[in-house]
């Protein structure tokens, strides 16, 4: 199988496409490399990627409409995975034309080569942050998600609503995964985990916000990439009638999350006792743009895929302490 995966370079991106290398797939990796974190650590994944024979990579931002264009035309990919994004809900304040740029016209542009490549199959990546300040626990994908708090939050809404489209008019068969906090090794650098331990180890102070009353439903890498995998097995079919997602498209949306949120403050202690040195902690109120909780319900994943995640807490933070003390020595 010929395999286009975006965001190549990226944390799930790598994961992916070194899972999909292993099983003897093909892989065309893009990535623009973009500084919004340390390009170093996308460039260390991709020199893993390149070791691969069946794996080789395009320096490409999506946006860029003519060659994706040339991308697909090239190719004759089998099967897409988008996960090409700006990530970041605090980053999207003050930077929103970079969501625009990326999230929107680069997923507008990838829909495009579908429907023209005829790629079998799209799976793109949503996220936990288009439930914003939904109330109801847990989250399902049959939940109303039209009142995000963030910018990032309404470009993947809008991802989902323009897949559809593309189902329904072209019948191009597409789901959306809704991402909740993933973690692990070869991380994001941005993400909490990342940062708590690289100040825990050097002594300074972590900002821990809403005083640590916050609950995610904190997802590990390997269970990520086992999700995504059995979701590209299969395909959406066109319906008769509707679903209970509303759609006779072929189309589907579902959480990917561990399905047991952990409150942040027992987090940090779990962490604190990988590292064997205890935090400081710089308590402060809930940030623009952030939510009190996360949790997913991943019944329908189960149900049609077969997929649960397995990882726990302790087992997952233990392999991303133990890469982390390796990588930054």
């Amino acid at each position: 199988m010929n395999v286009l995966v975006t965001g190549a370079a990226g944390f799930i991106g790598f994961f992916l496409s070194k899972k999909l290398l292993e099983e003897g797939n093909t892989v065309v990796g893009v990535d623009n490399l973009n500084d919004y974190y340390d390009v170093a650590l996308k460039k260390g994944r991709l020199e893993i990627l390149k070791g691969f024979e069946g794996f080789s990579f395009e320096l490409l931002d999506i946006s860029d409409r003519k060659r994706v264009e040339q991308l697909f035309l090239a190719n004759g990919f089998d099967m897409v995975v988008n996960l090409a994004a700006q990530a970041g809900v605090r980053y999207s304040i003050d930077n929103p034309n970079a969501y625009v740029d990326s999230n929107l016209v680069g997923f507008a542009n990838i829909l495009e080569g579908c429907r023209h490549g005829s790629v079998a199959h799209l799976v793109y990546a949503s996220s936990s942050s288009v439930y914003g300040q939904n109330k109801k626990m847990p989250f399902s994908v049959t939940d109303s998600v039209d009142h995000p708090v963030s910018l990032y939050a309404a470009t993947k809404k809008s991802n989902e609503l323009m897949a559809h489209a593309y189902a329904h008019l072209y019948a191009i068969p597409t789901t959306g995964l809704r991402f909740f906090t993933v973690y692990g090794p070869w991380g994001r650098p941005d993400m909490a985990y990342f940062k708590f331990t690289r100040a825990i180890l050097a002594g300074e102070p972590i900002d821990v916000y809403n005083h640590g009353n916050m609950r995610r439903d904190f997802t590990y890498i390997d269970d990520i990439v086992k999700g995504i995998v059995k979701v590209m097995e299969k395909p959406p079919v066109p319906k008769d009638s509707l679903d209970e997602q509303g759609t006779s498209a072929p189309y589907r949306l579902y959480n990917i999350g561990n399905n047991q949120p952990v409150e942040l403050n027992r987090f940090i202690e779990v962490l604190e006792n990988k590292l064997g040195k205890k935090a400081v902690k710089n308590m402060l109120p809930m940030q623009p743009g952030d939510v009190p909780e996360t949790f997913a319900d991943i019944d329908t994943l189960v149900r049609d895929v077969g997929f649960t995640p397995s990882t726990s807490i302790d087992d997952g933070l233990e392999h991303f302490v133990r890469w982390y003390k390796g990588f930054y020595n």
